[in-house]
């Protein structure tokens, strides 16, 4: 089990176009657990909502490896100006609600 709503509920094909499918797949399987729990419920929360330009900005950022986001992601270092954007900042921002 992933702990996705979506795929381990079997819905993850449910209502989402195949660009949307990939993008929740590839949040749900990062390689570090705690990226997969902070993308992967974004993705279950988000991803149905996201227009194109956040879809594009939202694969950049699935394609930095977890050891460089991780640290951004948490705080722990600074984010760098060229990969801020409106999708990383719902990431931020999502993260800070999340309680485990």
């Amino acid at each position: 089990m992933t702990g996705t709503t979506r795929s381990s509920a079997g819905l993850a094909s449910e209502g989402l176009d195949a660009r949307r499918r990939k993008l929740l797949f590839r949040s749900w399987h990062r390689g570090l657990r705690e990226m997969d729990l902070i993308l992967g419920t974004f993705a279950d929360a988000e991803i149905g909502a996201l227009t194109s330009e956040e879809m594009d900005q939202y694969e950049r950022l699935l394609d930095i490896p977890d050891t460089e986001f991780l640290p951004m992601v948490t705080g722990e270092h600074p984010v760098p100006a060229d990969i801020d954007c409106a999708v990383l900042q719902k990431i931020l921002a999502f993260r800070h609600s999340m309680t485990f």
